[in-house]
């Protein structure tokens, strides 16, 4: 008659070991699954690729030149140096130098899979220009080399024949340009850099003099 009871027991005993070991292998299922998901979000997404060529560039300085802009454009003729001053996992300052002229900076943020471009404008005393801080952030997670910016709503309340402006920046181990379209009109506007050509550190942007010296 024992035996007869101890067989139910171990039979509840079996059943017991087997959903807890089906447990633990489901969880350990779900955390593998966690952690290839996170792994893709963080490290394989194309702004993240973007990210990461952009930070491979990080230090240098590079000259430039006029791909497609208008005839009498302020920037025809003169030197164009973009220098990538300092770089994070979450944000990027490139200066950008137009002859003397000294007074611009693209900040980039990077922040949950999608990327934010700002113009940082300033005064030769370092102060805030009228116009600074417009830019856009892109829609999705892009492609590994480029980046597109469609205006936000600050461009818009900053400079209103704006608003149809979209931005978008390419780079590669070689090349690197800054591109903008105002859709709805003819103007068009594009630089290219050569980024096997590293040049001599160009003067800090105004206003960015005590932050270059600190790096």
């Amino acid at each position: 008659m024992k035996k007869l009871y101890i067989l139910p027991i171990l039979g509840l005993l079996f059943i017991a070991c087997e959903s807890k070991q089906k447990d633990t292998v489901e969880e350990n299922v779900v955390e593998d699954v966690e952690e290839v998901v996170e792994t893709k979000t963080d490290t394989e997404t194309g702004a993240k690729a973007f990210w990461n060529t952009l930070m491979s560039h990080c230090g240098k300085a590079f000259e430039g030149e006029v791909i497609k802009a208008p005839e009498n454009d302020d920037f025809r003729g003169k030197k164009l140096v973009m220098h990538l001053l300092s770089c994070s996992d979450n944000e990027i300052f490139i200066p950008f130098n137009v002859g003397d002229n000294r007074s611009r900076t693209w900040v980039l943020r990077y922040e949950n899979g999608t990327i934010e471009l700002k113009h940082d404008h300033r005064q030769e005393d370092g102060s805030d220009d009228e116009v600074t801080m417009y830019g856009g952030t892109t829609t999705n997670s892009g492609l590994p080399n480029v980046a597109v910016f469609p205006a936000d709503e600050q461009t818009r309340e900053i400079i209103p024949a704006a608003a149809t402006n979209v931005w978008w920046i390419t780079v590669d181990d070689s090349t690197y340009t800054y591109n903008l379209k105002r859709l709805g009109t003819d103007r068009e506007f594009s630089i290219s850099f050569d980024l096997t050509k590293e040049i001599q550190t160009p003067e800090p942007s105004w206003g960015w003099e005590e932050y270059s010296a600190n790096l």
